[in-house]
């Protein structure tokens, strides 16, 4: 059974778009830079229209990437259809995405976590050597790596955890790139891949007994197997 859409309102979403194979195929042999630009602009006119704000983002041939903070439930689908609707239309054939685009919510202590992950996406496909490279994604911004000869300007919000990096502009890019360089556990990333692969929430348990007043439906899988008898009904197969 398909989930539906779990939203909470104010809290930041971590968003994947998987591309069709057949695309990401095609990229792969040749990052396609044009439309990796035009798909940029797409997403800063989109965010800029459905009031949404973006504190992280990459794309690369595998998928679409976003830390977001939706301004209502529907803002953000809205966003990737709409995106879905544009890359189609410049395609010859196949399909854009590779089904429904999947999502978490994410604790506030959780969020810095979630933007390495993101602006870790293109080292992690080896498409470059140092994250910062790689034009498509917010990681030059954070890191203080100017974007150069782009059309499009990336609108972004940055959280609360990337302003606790420094006092200054330079003290947190210059802490922010050592946490690009050092990278995440594999702890923190087995718990990011897994709150988005499974559409949970990914926080603290006091996180999610306070999100789960806030979403609309449950933001942690169930426990599995059958619940426990309980004692009446215990008592009832014992015979007399």
């Amino acid at each position: 059974m398909r989930l539906s859409r779990l939203y909470a309102p104010g809290e930041v979403q971590l968003v994947q778009v998987q591309f069709a194979q057949a695309q990401t195929q095609a990229w792969q042999a040749q990052t396609p830079a044009a439309l990796f630009d035009t798909l940029a602009s797409w997403l800063a006119d989109l965010i800029k229209t459905r009031q949404v704000q973006l504190h992280a983002w990459s794309l690369t041939p595998e998928a679409l990437l976003m830390l977001v903070t939706p301004s209502d439930a529907q803002a953000l689908s809205a966003v990737v259809q709409a995106i879905g609707r544009r890359l189609a239309a410049t395609l010859k054939s196949g399909s854009v995405f590779a089904g429904r685009y999947k999502s978490a919510l994410v604790e506030p202590e959780k969020a810095l976590a979630a933007q390495v992950w993101i602006e870790l996406a293109a080292l992690r496909a080896g498409y470059v050597a140092n994250p910062v490279d790689w034009v498509w994604s917010s990681a030059g911004h954070h890191a203080g790596a100017a974007t150069v000869g782009r059309a499009w300007v990336m609108p972004l919000s940055d959280l609360a955890g990337y302003w606790q990096c420094g006092n200054t502009p330079f003290d947190r890019q210059a802490a922010y790139r050592e946490k690009l360089h050092a990278g995440l556990r594999s702890t923190e990333q087995q718990q990011i891949e897994a709150a988005v692969a499974g559409q949970w929430a990914l926080g603290s348990s006091d996180y999610l007994s306070k999100v789960s007043k806030l979403a609309t439906r449950r933001v942690s899988p169930g426990k599995r197997g059958r619940p426990p008898k309980s004692q009446s009904n215990q008592a009832k197969l014992i015979r007399p």
